[in-house]
């Protein structure tokens, strides 16, 4: 069998793992999941993998918070990040500037910065 050969295993092990009815945590994560993405949901879609957890533990749900949060990732569902803030002024470019009252001089005597060798 042609995916035997590629996976480098006996096609009895290959049926026996294809027949084999899903793990405990399969099953318990079908459960799982749907409501957490319903407390998710409930949340306004902000709450990320802490407050999950923590809502899901109000909400008699036994969970660990590594195991909510692996769930979220396969659900595809994260919380709401915060941004830096939005600046809303924009310099004029016309507008006159300050002056320079220390007389600084900021051209280059050489390429990249290095100083030129006298």
């Amino acid at each position: 069998m042609p995916i035997c050969r590629v996976l480098q295993v006996a096609p009895s092990t290959y049926y026996a793992a294809k027949a084999r009815p899903p793990s405990a945590r399969a099953r318990r994560d079908q459960v799982t999941g749907p409501a957490l993405r319903a407390l998710w949901e409930d949340n306004y879609r902000v709450y990320g993998a802490r407050k999950l957890w923590k809502a899901a533990r109000r909400a008699g749900m036994d969970l660990g918070r590594d195991q909510v949060a692996r769930l979220m990732r396969v659900l595809g569902i994260e919380g709401a990040r915060r941004t830096k803030r939005v600046r809303t002024t924009k310099a004029d470019s016309g507008a006159a500037r300050h002056p320079d009252l220390v007389q600084r001089d900021f051209t280059a005597t050489a390429p990249g910065g290095r100083v030129a060798p006298s």
